[in-house]
């Protein structure tokens, strides 16, 4: 299968400017725009989980496909539906892009949560989205002991590491329910997920994103990733993909173009540990935010590991011309900052 990207040829910014054009569908679902469509039997690799031991589990696009229908038969099942709110609260994994998918297959909304809220974070954002569902982990569960009360509109919960009273097994529903499920209809306006803001000038506000966001995000990852994709491309970020960073930025862009990311939870970021990740899996492209990036810096000959990357992106921040002068000596090229 062949995917082109959003960004057309071109010889220059100013021809590049010139010849874009949106191509925005008027029917879009990203459950099918990044998964089934490579879901072909040709065992092309969507995501390279990397354990905490260091060993490496490849998950094909078949498989996600199959997984996600199953996730998505549970959810169903258990009176979820079209427009329904779905927390996913899970580190980086199968199990997080798994929900994303199912959920957005089933025509539903994800609400995507940071694991490292607090349960008052959490609270309210479990509140002010009505989620009726959560998909999430023994470290997620801890953080509801105390709220779940003040939750009457969370139905269903989804732990995947297992069933205890009042949570269903994650993996264990998902065995019993059949792996073949449809995408349903969407159009592109349709919403496919809330993102809050962080909250630091206010209460934290929801904002409503459509199926055709993961088409916005596009030419703002192809460009600063050096025209991503290209053969060999796998892509990496140490953020959160309940971050818009995480998620729109590399996940999602990524799967939709075929291209494998790289998974690996990362409890406290070690500088020392991402440069040996990059060597070690031969990662080419990386979103790496600028706080990661300072902390990198402090790490001596950094060539010395080995890494091969081809691009790497970073925003959210000003880096600073320091970071920028160490980023063309420690990569051979210079990082690229956006928004």
């Amino acid at each position: 299968m062949t995917v082109t990207a959003l960004l057309p040829p071109a010889d220059s910014y100013e021809d590049l400017v010139a010849r874009f054009r949106w191509r925005i569908p008027s029917v879009f679902n990203i459950a099918d725009a990044c998964c089934d469509r490579w879901a072909d039997g040709s065992g092309r690799i969507a995501l390279r989980h990397v354990l905490a031991n260091g060993s490496q589990v490849g998950l094909t696009f078949d498989a996600l496909k199959a997984a996600s229908s199953r996730l998505a038969n549970v959810l169903k099942a258990q009176g979820a539906g079209r427009g329904d709110r779905i927390a996913v609260l899970l580190p980086q994994g199968p199990e997080a892009a798994i929900a994303h998918l199912a959920i957005y297959r089933l025509g539903a909304i994800a609400v995507p949560l940071f694991q490292l809220f607090g349960p008052d974070a959490l609270e309210f954002r479990l509140r002010d989205s009505g989620a009726s569902a959560l998909v999430t982990d023994d470290a997620g569960l801890a953080k509801l002991d105390g709220i779940r009360d003040a939750l009457p509109d969370l139905r269903v919960i989804l732990c995947a590491e297992g069933a205890r009273p009042g949570v269903l097994s994650l993996w264990g529903e998902m065995e019993r329910a059949r792996d073949d499920a449809a995408v349903v209809e969407t159009a592109a306006d349709d919403p496919a997920l809330i993102i809050y803001t962080s909250g630091t000038t206010g209460t934290p506000k929801g904002a409503l994103l459509p199926h055709r966001v993961l088409l916005g995000h596009l030419p703002g990852v192809e460009l600063p990733q050096e025209r991503f994709p290209k053969p060999g491309d796998l892509f990496w970020t140490p953020a959160d993909w309940a971050w818009i960073g995480g998620l729109l930025d590399v996940l999602l862009p990524s799967l939709y173009h075929g291209v494998p990311v790289l998974a690996h939870r990362m409890a406290k970021f070690e500088p020392e540990h991402a440069f040996r990740l990059l060597a070690r899996h031969e990662v080419r492209n990386a979103f790496l935010p600028p706080t990661a990036l300072r902390m990198m810096r402090q790490v001596s000959a950094p060539m010395r590991f080995g890494h091969r990357m081809r691009s790497i992106g970073s925003g959210g921040e000003t880096l600073g011309a320091e970071v920028l002068e160490w980023g063309r000596s420690a990569f051979g090229f210079t990082i690229n900052e956006f928004y």
